[in-house]
C-alpha cells in the first residue's frame, strides 16, 4: 500500500500539468495533411496548424514532411527505427531500473508475497501499458481512445497469445503442470467483473469523478481478497505441519549420507586454445559492439537514476544521478507546465539545483568506495523508483507521440494503433518473461507466469485506466469526461471475454491441466480477432 501510494502521488506532481492542458493539442485536425497536394504545401501546414504540434518533444510530422520530403522512404524507415528504440528503452527501464527499485523497496517495507505479487510485481511488468494509457489519455483530445485500445489490446495479448503460447510448450515438452484451481478462478472472475464494469462505462459514454475513484478503488477489494486467501492457506498448513510435528517422534535429518559411487562427476571437455581463443575474441567484438550501441541509451539513465546494488554498484555515478536527478525532475516539470513565466521556471530550477547539490554533497560523504550504502535504503530506493517513474513517462510519452505521428502519415485510426502496435509492444516483455518463467522454472515458475498472465491485465485495466480517468475527469471537473465513441473497443472487450471464458471452462474439465486445447484455441480466438480489425481497418469489412 505504501508502493502504491508512493506510485499515485510520483503520477499526479509529473502529470498534472498534462492533464491539466490537455484540450490544447487536438491531433485530430491533423489528418488534414493528406489534402494537401504539393510536399512543399504539406510542410507549410504542419508548422502553420496548431493541431500538428508534437505532444513530446520532437515534431515528427515536421521531420518527415519538410527534412524528409524528398526521401519519404527514408524518412518512414528512421521513423520505424526510432519506435523500435523507443520500445526497447521503454522496455529496459521497466527490467533494468524500475522492477529493481520495486523489488527492493518490497524487501525493505517487509511486504508479504501475497501483496507484493498482486501489487509491485503486476506494477513493474505492467508499467509500459500503464505509462502508455496515462500519457495518451492526457496528452490528446483522441487520446483516450488510444489509451483505452492500447490496454484492451494488450490485455486480450497476454490472456490469450501469452497463455496460449504457453500451454502449447509445456504440452510440447511433455511436461505436466497443474494450476491451482482457487487462485486461477478468482483472478479469471475478477477481471470477467471488471471488464463488465468497464463495458458499463464504455456504453453509458461518459465518467465522472467520483465514478473514477470507485473504479480504481476496485483494485484494494481484488488485494484484501488475494491477502485473505493467501493467510488462510498459510494457516491451514501452519496446522497441518504442527500436527505432523506432534505425530512423529524422530525427524529425519535434513543431511543424509550420500555415497561417493552415486555422485555424479562432471568432467571437463578440453577445447583446443586455438578454437578456445577465436570463439573468446568473437564473443570479445560482439560484446564490445552492443555495448558501443548501449551507452547512448543506458548512460543518461545511469548518470539519473540512483542504483545501490551490488552488482551496478559505482560511488561516483551515485554521486552524479543524486545530484542530476532533482535537475532532470526540474526540466520535465517545466518543459510540460507551459503556463509557468520565466520566474517560476528559475524557482524551480534553483530549488532542485539546491536539492540536488545537497544530496550529492551528502552521497559523497558518507558512502564508501566500495560498498553500497547499508542505511536510509527506503530513501534510496524510493528515489530510484521516482526517477525510474520519470524515465518510463518521458519514453512513454515521446512513444505514444510518434505512434499518432505514424497513424498521420499511414492514415490508421488511433483504435487500430492501440490494438497492434502499441499493444504488441508493450506485451513483448510479458510473452519473453512469462515464458522463460514457465519453461525454466519448474512447477511453480509456470504458476507464477500464468498468474501474472491474469493479474497483470487487472492490474492494467484498474490502475492504467483507472488512475487515466481519474486525471482526466479531475480536469474536468464537475463535468465528465466523455468517453471516445468507438463502436470496436465492446467487440474488443467481448473477444477478452471470450478468451477468458474459454479457459474458465476448459481448464477445470481438464483438472486444471495445461494442453493444446486451451492454447489452441485461445490463439484461435486471437487471430479471429486481429482478423477483424485488420480487415475492418482496410476497408474490407463494414462498421
Amino acid at each position: 500500500m505504501a508502493i502504491s501510494s508512493i506510485f499515485k502521488l510520483t503520477l499526479f506532481l509529473i502529470i498534472t500539468s498534462t492533464a491539466t492542458s490537455s484540450g490544447d493539442t487536438i491531433t485530430t485536425t491533423c489528418t488534414a495533411i493528406h489534402q494537401q497536394i504539393s510536399t512543399i504545401s504539406k510542410c507549410n501546414y504542419i508548422k502553420t496548424n496548431p493541431g500538428c504540434d508534437p505532444n513530446g518533444y520532437i515534431n515528427y510530422l515536421q521531420i518527415f514532411y519538410c527534412n524528409f520530403s524528398q526521401f519519404p522512404q527514408l524518412g518512414f524507415i528512421l521513423l520505424l527505427l526510432w519506435l523500435v528504440v523507443l520500445f526497447y528503452i521503454l522496455s529496459n527501464t521497466a527490467s533494468e531500473y524500475f522492477c529493481p527499485a520495486v523489488e527492493h523497496l518490497s524487501k525493505t517495507l517487509n511486504l508479504s508475497p501475497a501483496i507484493a505479487g498482486t501489487t509491485l510485481l503486476p506494477l513493474g511488468n505492467g508499467s509500459p501499458d500503464v505509462f502508455s494509457s496515462i500519457i495518451a489519455f492526457t496528452g490528446t483530445s483522441d487520446g483516450g481512445e488510444i489509451g483505452l485500445n492500447s490496454i484492451l489490446g494488450g490485455g486480450i495479448f497476454v490472456s490469450t497469445v501469452v497463455v496460449g503460447v504457453i500451454s502449447i510448450l509445456i504440452t510440447y515438452h511433455r511436461k505436466v503442470v497443474i494450476l491451482d484451481r482457487p487462485n486461477f478462478i478468482r483472478d479469471v472472475v475478477f477481471l470477467l467483473l471488471t471488464l463488465s464494469n468497464l463495458l458499463a462505462i464504455i456504453i453509458i459514454g461518459k465518467i465522472t469523478l467520483w465514478a473514477s475513484l470507485l473504479f480504481v478503488s476496485t483494485y484494494i477489494i481484488y488485494i484484501l481478497l488475494v491477502s485473505y486467501m493467501h493467510f488462510n492457506t498459510m494457516k491451514k498448513q501452519k496446522t497441518i505441519l504442527n500436527a505432523v510435528d506432534k505425530d512423529q517422534d524422530t525427524r529425519v535429518p535434513l543431511l543424509c549420507s550420500v555415497d561417493e559411487e552415486n555422485v555424479l562427476h562432471v568432467t571437463e571437455t578440453h577445447v583446443p586454445c586455438e578454437e578456445q581463443a577465436v570463439s573468446n575474441m568473437q564473443k570479445s567484438y560482439i560484446g564490445t559492439f552492443f555495448y558501443v550501441i548501449n551507452v547512448p541509451f543506458d548512460l543518461p539513465r545511469r548518470l539519473t537514476i540512483p542504483m545501490i546494488t551490488k552488482e551496478r554498484w559505482s560511488k561516483p555515478l551515485l554521486v552524479i544521478s543524486a545530484t542530476l536527478a532533482p535537475l532532470m525532475v526540474a526540466l520535465i516539470w517545466n518543459t510540460q507546465e507551459e503556463i509557468l513565466g520565466s520566474n517560476s521556471s528559475m524557482v524551480i530550477y534553483f530549488v532542485a539545483g539546491s536539492t540536488g547539490i545537497v544530496l550529492g554533497t551528502c552521497t559523497f560523504a558518507f558512502t564508501s568506495s566500495r560498498n553500497p550504502p547499508e542505511k536510509c535504503l527506503v530513501l534510496w530506493y524510493a528515489l530510484g523508483f521516482l526517477m525510474s517513474v520519470t524515465w518510463t513517462y518521458i519514453t512513454a510519452d515521446e512513444l505514444v507521440s510518434l505512434l499518432e505521428c505514424l497513424g498521420n502519415i499511414i492514415g490508421i485510426s488511433p483504435s487500430v494503433i492501440g490494438l497492434t502496435i502499441l499493444a504488441w509492444g508493450n506485451s513483448i516483455g510479458d510473452l519473453t518473461a512469462n515464458v522463460a518463467m514457465a519453461m525454466y522454472g519448474g512447477a511453480d515458475g509456470t504458476q507464477i507466469a500464468m498468474s501474472g498472465c491474469y493479474a497483470g491485465p487487472l492490474f492494467n485495466v484498474l490502475i492504467g485506466l483507472g488512475l487515466s480517468f481519474v486525471l482526466v475527469t479531475r480536469s474536468n471537473y464537475p463535468a465528465s469526461y466523455l468517453i471516445p465513441e468507438d463502436p470496436d473497443m465492446c467487440e474488443t472487450i467481448g473477444f477478452l471475454m471470450i478468451g477468458l471464458l474459454w479457459a474458465l471452462a476448459i481448464l477445470p474439465k481438464r483438472e486444471m491441466r495445461l494442453d493444446y486445447t486451451l492454447g489452441g484455441g485461445l490463439l484461435v480466438i486471437y487471430l479471429c480477432f486481429l482478423s477483424i480489425k485488420i480487415a475492418r481497418a482496410f476497408g474490407l469489412l463494414s462498421v
